[in-house]
């Protein structure tokens, strides 16, 4: 998309949404064994969506679709912290390990903005 960053895997808010997943991978491994398709399944398909779409977006090479899929990502960002929100009000996950995944949700979050605002304005 942008000869300067060269690829979607250079892009910190890409890599910043993959750190996310991997930890909500590690951390869905504790939860128990009945939410594996419950729960547990949202939240891990919420996670990986939000690389994926950006990676998918940067693909497509138009500035209109990648906007969408970035959107997507953000959708998808805002349903992984409803999730893990669900999972600590009903005790499948502490708070203290939600308060560290909505953390860097926060700043996967914050990234997409700013890339949908520079992307929007140029």
């Amino acid at each position: 998309m942008n000869e300067k960053t060269g690829s979607y895997k250079n892009l910190v808010v890409w890599q910043q949404a993959m750190d996310l997943a991997v930890a909500v991978y590690a951390t869905t491994k504790t939860w128990p064994k009945e939410e594996l398709y419950g729960l547990t399944g949202q939240v891990r398909r919420a996670a990986t969506s939000v690389p994926s779409n950006i990676a998918e977006g940067y693909g497509r090479e138009i500035r209109g679709s990648y906007l969408q899929f970035l959107r997507i990502a953000q959708g998808s960002l805002k349903e992984l912290e409803t999730q893990l929100l669900i999972a600590e009000r009903t005790g499948i996950a502490s708070e203290s390990t939600t308060d560290s995944l909505l953390v860097s949700a926060e700043s996967v979050g914050k990234l997409l903005r700013l890339l949908i605002r520079k992307l929007s304005s140029d």
